[in-house]
């Protein structure tokens, strides 16, 4: 799998192409805390389709991230 390193001072993610499943879909791996997340073509549309408020309060990273909260998995 070819793979793309995405990177700032604030985050470091892996992105490819994964082919294991029924399509392909997106891979993303956290490279700092080593979470792998999987988008399929309908949770990228649904992330195009928000509106700018409701992506910058989805992408705060103190909502989840930096949190004391446990998060579920």
């Amino acid at each position: 799998m070819d793979q793309w390193i995405i990177a700032s001072e604030f985050a470091e993610v892996a992105v490819g192409i994964d082919s294991d499943a029924n399509g392909l879909r997106l891979r993303l791996e956290d490279l700092r805390g080593g979470r792998v997340r999987y988008l399929d073509a309908l949770d990228l549309e649904a992330v195009v389709w928000q509106p700018d408020a409701r992506l910058q309060e989805l992408l705060d990273p103190s909502a989840g991230r930096w949190s004391d909260e446990p998060r579920d998995e």
